[in-house]
């Protein structure tokens, strides 16, 4: 066998004879290794470009997961901020009423032992051996907590509010007479023609005229639970006189009285506007009894 090589140098080809099975079997030997270096090397590239490919398709999954986790962080994040806003509503319609409550009791005179609304009332039993009490408190352990005082306050008040109307105020809070000195009735209760849309529209109270900035009284003593702006109503106040009734005046030009405020039957409580859906200065006067209205008529017809 001749093998034949080309060379650039001297530009002369070389001839190596091979004959011998010495020869033929290094021969193929060499050529066997060659050929194996070769496909390892194939095998090897092949391999590492696949593990590359895995690679960055693990990669891109990690960063799947830790935007879904950022995600889910944001979600609950809102979902605290939400329940603070809501125990902190909560919580201030509970001072609310602790206020209202010692307004009551100065007013029935009664002795502010008997109904305390500084403090929880008094707790107590004997000890359970519950494991459960060295769980940590969370948000709706203290929304209960909260609740559970609410109701104790209105339980208070609804007992406050019996003895309040038994007592000499009986004749200072029944509502009776009109809500202006000066004026007349511009609207009655009842079904009439909305002066907005031209529409027959249940009205559900009684709307007295007169002058901007005229005397808006209260037609019986009561405390006040709302004094500010309402959707419709504008200005509003509402009075809270017991036994179930309860007296709105609307579009206020200025409330003169703040929540808690207790008030006599004829005192001046706010100045006639025409705030919210007014077409011109009036108060709009409401009657409630047990949360529904009811006509005004015959309390402002009444005498007693």
């Amino acid at each position: 066998m001749n093998i034949i090589l080309l060379s650039k140098f001297r530009g002369r080809p070389y001839r190596i004879q091979v004959g011998s099975p010495m020869q033929l079997t290094l021969l193929a030997t060499f050529v066997f290794i060659i050929a194996t270096g070769v496909g390892v090397m194939g095998f090897w590239w092949g391999q590492t470009t696949q593990s590359s490919d895995r690679l960055a398709a693990i990669q891109k999954e990690v960063q799947l997961q830790r935007e879904l986790i950022d995600q889910t962080k944001l979600n609950a994040q809102a979902d605290l901020d939400a329940l603070a806003a809501r125990l902190g509503q909560i919580q201030a319609h509970a001072t609310r009423l602790n206020a209202l409550g010692q307004k009551l009791i100065k007013v029935a005179k009664i002795d502010p032992g008997e109904f305390n609304f500084t403090q929880s009332p008094g707790l107590g039993g004997p000890d359970e051996g519950d494991s459960s009490s060295n769980v940590q408190l969370d948000f709706g352990s203290e929304i209960d907590d909260v609740i559970t005082e609410l109701e104790d306050r209105e339980q208070q008040l609804g007992v406050l509010e019996t003895i309040l109307m038994s007592s000499r105020m009986k004749e200072e809070v029944f509502p009776e007479g009109r809500p202006i000195n000066r004026g007349w009735i511009s609207s009655y209760y009842g079904m009439r023609t909305n002066p907005f849309t031209g529409k027959l529209q249940f009205h559900k109270g009684m709307d007295f005229a007169a002058k901007s900035g005229s005397e808006v009284l209260a037609v019986a003593g009561g405390v006040i639970t709302w004094s500010g702006e309402r959707y419709g109503y504008g200005n509003l106040v509402e009075v809270n006189h017991g036994n179930g009734y309860v007296t709105r005046y609307g579009h206020n030009k200025e409330n003169l009285v703040d929540v808690g405020d207790t008030i006599k039957k004829g005192q001046e409580i706010a100045r006639m506007g025409s705030t919210g859906r007014s077409t011109g200065p009036h108060v709009h006067f409401e009657v409630l009894k047990d949360g529904r209205q009811i006509n005004p008529q015959r309390f402002v017809q009444s005498r007693h």
